[in-house]
């Protein structure tokens, strides 16, 4: 059943940020952290964690980059399109997005109920996939599942912050192993670094483009349609096709610098 996120929720999530108990360590270098974790079944989907200090970036800076809608059009090189389908409260609504896999892999989309939870100086956005009947799978994408994704960001003092990401999705595909060692040991670092920077220039950006508008800080600005949570159902992985990519070998997989793989927090 669709249930929007409460302070349970949120406080094992935030758990699951700090502890170190049951990761493994799968990339420590330039100030970014990923762990992954194994789960009970040898078919669950594993959970991948990741950490970077973010020097001259304010949690609260922070915090509207992964919010704001706009801005990541500037900076997610990956995302082939983002929207916001509507709310469902005031720290929680629906949303869609798609980004580019390295081919010669499918192209990847979700929809997603979204939840965010500001704590005075640290912030935290998670979110699971959901079913909207306006927007079913497409035949152009692999519909894939956020079983639990979210960031946590910490305060390290006005203008310095830790930010953590932990994600597990299931792509709807067989993937082969040397893509998920690649994106521990390649993909993940690369996507925190991105985000980074994007908080580095997001004061500057703001300026320029409707610096008062934040909905997700000021809800009276939100003018999405209202979603009714009895509309959706939880998004099962094994509803979806299942697509083989086993078969792709890592000669033929391009991977450039601009291809980050970090799926949005829709």
């Amino acid at each position: 059943m669709v249930h929007i996120p409460d302070d349970a929720d949120f406080n094992s999530f935030r758990e699951q940020c700090e502890s170190a108990e049951g990761w493994q360590c799968q990339y420590n270098k330039g100030g970014v952290n990923v762990w992954s974790q194994e789960q009970d079944s040898s078919k669950a989907v594993k959970k991948l964690k990741m950490r970077i200090i973010c020097k001259d970036v304010s949690a609260e800076v922070l915090y509207d980059v992964l919010h704001d809608t706009s801005y990541r059009k500037k900076w997610d090189s990956n995302m082939i399109d983002t929207y916001d389908i509507g709310r469902l409260t005031v720290n929680a609504d629906v949303g869609y997005y798609s980004w580019k896999c390295p081919s010669p892999l499918k192209n990847r989309d979700f929809v997603t109920l979204r939840s965010w939870l500001p704590l005075g100086n640290d912030y935290m956005i998670i979110n699971y996939s959901v079913k909207h009947p306006k927007h079913p799978p497409r035949k152009d994408f692999v519909r894939a599942v956020s079983l639990q994704t979210g960031y946590l960001i910490k305060a390290n003092g006005d203008k310095s912050c830790v930010l953590y990401y932990l994600t597990q999705v299931d792509p709807k595909g067989s993937l082969p192993k040397w893509v998920v060692n690649k994106v521990s040991q390649f993909v993940a670092p690369k996507a925190m670094k991105k985000i980074y920077k994007a908080g580095l220039k997001y004061p500057e950006w703001k300026k320029k483009h409707d610096p008062h508008f934040k909905p997700w800080v000021y809800p009276e600005q939100n003018t999405l349609p209202t979603v009714n949570l009895e509309d959706l159902a939880i998004q099962r992985a094994d509803e979806l096709e299942n697509i083989d990519e086993s078969g792709v070998s890592e000669e033929r997989m391009h991977i450039s610098d601009d291809e980050d793989g970090l799926a949005k927090d829709s």
